[in-house]
């Protein structure tokens, strides 16, 4: 019979926090965007008690230590993100390629400028092709689309402002 101390069972508790941090850790860095707790608790299988503290625990490693990494938290959703310190480095290695094309941007562009804007003026600035952009800004969750009569009106959402790494309560869209 194999006996157990206290000390191997306080070994094994601290292998398996070790472990459950590298996963949440490993979920908000792949994710690239904001998580709320049911989807933590989806990907990881961990109780949210645990997740909360492990959250915490990865928020002070990051804060204090030397990396250009932060976790934020808001409106208690989560996500790993650069240091502001740094979004440079990232704006100069996003300028060559964009996951947008650039008939999208410019579409993009006037709805941020322009929101609350309806979908059937874009389309009259941009084209029918628009329509296939405004899809796709709807299903990234970048916009807004709500029924106004026999269009859409379109806005901006919360994860635009994540997305873009924009403060919206300082809006340069908005006057």
């Amino acid at each position: 019979m194999v006996e157990v101390s206290s000390k191997t069972i306080d070994e094994v508790d601290e292998a398996c926090e070790k472990e459950d941090l590298k996963r949440i850790e490993a979920i908000l860095f792949v994710s690239g965007r904001f998580l709320g707790m049911a989807d933590i608790i989806s990907l990881s299988d961990l109780n949210p008690i645990i997740i909360r503290d492990l959250l915490e625990q990865l928020k002070e490693k990051y804060d204090g230590g030397d990396s250009a990494l932060r976790i934020v938290e808001k409106s208690d959703m989560w996500k790993m993100d650069v240091k502001p310190e740094y979004s440079d480095i990232i704006n100069k290695l996003a300028t060559g390629r964009s996951e947008f094309s650039k008939a999208e941007q410019e579409t993009l562009a006037i709805i941020a400028f322009k929101y609350p804007i309806k979908q059937s003026v874009i389309i009259k600035i941009r084209g029918n092709k628009a329509y296939d952009h405004v899809k796709k800004f709807v299903d990234l969750n970048l916009i807004r689309k709500k029924r106004v009569g026999h269009t859409h009106e379109l806005s901006l959402s919360d994860e635009f402002y994540d997305y873009f790494n924009v403060d919206d309560s300082n809006n340069p869209f908005k006057e």
